[in-house]
């Protein structure tokens, strides 16, 4: 019975890393284009918050995010931040012309969605 109950932890704990298992990406190639940020979570399986974010990234290390304002106050806004795909990971700066940058995971990925886990928040993306 003892060996019965070690086999089912040590299966869950197994199932449990290889559930949240990282994307390694080998450049920026990978991520290239535009992306739908459609929802940002504090939990990867918590409540999602519906976002209207566009994610540009381009060939030449910037990012482009175009944000529209649901309740219509700024219509729409656009920044462009550095970025740069580091040990599988993509790097992005936190604000405009601030070298401080925030690491992001790919926990999954595939050509029509990317899960992101970045400093406390995951963001879920769609291709466009």
């Amino acid at each position: 019975m003892k060996k019965i109950v070690k086999i089912l932890s040590l299966a869950t704990i197994f199932l449990a890393f290889s559930a949240n298992a990282e994307v390694q990406l080998k450049d920026n190639a990978e991520i290239l284009g535009k992306w739908n940020l459609y929802a940002e979570a504090i939990k990867l399986d918590g409540e999602k918050k519906a976002v209207t974010t566009e994610w540009d990234f381009q060939s030449d290390g910037t990012l482009l995010t175009t944000s529209t304002d649901s309740v219509g106050r700024t219509k729409e806004m656009k920044i462009a931040i550095k970025y740069s795909v580091e040990n599988g990971e993509i790097k992005k700066q936190v604000a405009p012309g601030r070298e401080k940058y925030d690491s992001c995971k790919v926990l999954e990925k595939d050509d029509a969605k990317m899960t992101l886990k970045c400093s406390g928040m995951f963001f879920f993306l769609k291709k466009l």
